[in-house]
């Protein structure tokens, strides 16, 4: 009988033990999310885009730079330089309140990376 008392003692001994351990787990666990959070919140701003073409027009354009403009390799089939055409132009369409100027530079892209043209056949 006192066998039976002795594990009872220790079983109840071991339940608050077993308690606090839980709520310092949960403690340490909360802490540590909660410096995640303030470090993700704290790191800088990261683009999620792709990145297009950025600067200023050569005088007569490259198929180097047309491929710039359109986003793709210079070696692309012709298929993805019309999907890539249209996506661009979709966006920067003068009649979605896009820019003329771009317009054509995106017409003219298209048409060096077809090799329709020789040189710059903007009309701006």
């Amino acid at each position: 009988m006192e066998q039976s008392r002795d594990l009872s003692d220790a079983s109840e001994m071991v339940a608050p033990l077993i308690a606090g351990l839980a709520v310092a787990a949960t403690a340490y666990a909360g802490r540590y999310s909660l410096r995640a959070w303030q470090a993700f919140k704290a790191r800088p701003p990261t683009t999620r885009m792709r990145r297009f073409y950025e600067g200023g027009f050569q005088p007569a354009m490259t198929r180097r730079e047309a491929a710039l403009i359109l986003g793709v390799r210079e070696s692309t089939p012709a298929e993805k330089i019309k999907e890539a055409h249209r996506r661009v132009m979709v966006a920067n369409h003068p009649d979605a309140g896009g820019s003329h100027y771009l317009a054509s530079k995106i017409n003219e892209a298209k048409d060096m990376m077809f090799r329709r043209t020789k040189g710059g056949s903007s009309a701006f």
